[in-house]
């Protein structure tokens, strides 16, 4: 994973739609924004765009593709049907298929969402000494369904999702201040502290990802997490939705350094 993070975004997603690149992509190309995504048609795009307005915090919308699957704002051309390591094809709000090529699902009367990625702090946490434990454990980072429900609108509702980072009660106030400065991949922690009171019943247990350690005298940190689309789509039930694998992130060209600067101008140009 070393290698990998040293590597630049255009290398990986080259590797990646070689199909050598099969993992989670956490820890890739330090410095670079990360993003999640949801492709599903048009006649639904409208009503999800406003949901994910309604929930900034765990659906910051960082660009939006309508009839291409070409990126424009996040890389320069990228292909967001072959350039993620696992796909997830739901239909009817089922989980359906998991694949890493979605190029023959794809129909031109849909539209793509990338999605801020929580997995873009992460190099702003251990640049000030704190440890991602599903990082140095080689492990995807451990999300959960929360008690905390999203605002609906229209056919999407559901719990929100949230990643956890376990560390220092002096660790999280940290990363509290430094993430908070972050809105478009998360922003500041959602929860510090017990799990039930998202009412997580075994930590041990996510609902995505893998567990990972949790050492005497630390605290669970919970941030909005962007898979929570994908429990509103079991809820919507769309004829046919892709998104990516829990984990298995888009890998931009933006500098997270640069990622609220890129995303301010294209307002401003709109």
């Amino acid at each position: 994973m070393q290698d990998y993070g040293s590597m630049k975004p255009g290398e990986l997603r080259q590797l990646i739609r070689d199909k050598r690149i099969t993992c989670h992509t956490s820890g890739m190309a330090a410095g670079y924004a990360q993003a999640n995504l949801v492709i599903l048609p048009n006649e639904y795009a409208d009503d999800f765009m406003e949901y994910t307005r309604l929930n900034p915090a765990p659906c910051p919308v960082l660009e939006v593709l309508r009839h291409t699957p070409y990126t424009r704002i996040m890389a320069d051309g990228a292909n967001i049907l072959t350039d993620i390591p696992e796909y997830r094809v739901y239909r009817c709000g089922k989980l359906c298929n998991v694949c890493s090529d979605v190029s023959g699902i794809w129909q031109e009367d849909m539209t793509g969402f990338l999605i801020g990625c929580s997995f873009s702090f992460e190099e702003a946490l251990i640049k000030s000494g704190i440890e991602m434990r599903h990082i140095a454990m080689n492990r995807n980072v451990p999300m959960y369904k929360t008690n905390i429900m999203t605002v609906p609108y229209g056919a999407f509702s559901g719990p929100t999702v949230c990643s956890m980072r376990p560390m220092t009660m002096q660790q999280a106030m940290l990363a509290a201040r430094i993430t908070a400065a972050m809105p478009n991949v998360h922003g500041a922690p959602i929860h510090i502290g017990s799990p039930d009171k998202l009412g997580i019943a075994d930590i041990m247990k996510p609902d995505y990802g893998a567990p990972v350690d949790i050492r005497s005298g630390e605290v669970c940190v919970f941030w909005p997490c962007g898979v929570t689309p994908q429990a509103a789509i079991e809820n919507a039930k769309p004829p046919l939705v892709i998104t990516h694998s829990p984990g298995h992130m888009f890998i931009t060209d933006i500098l997270n350094s640069e990622l609220n600067g890129v995303l301010e101008a294209q307002k401003k140009a709109r």
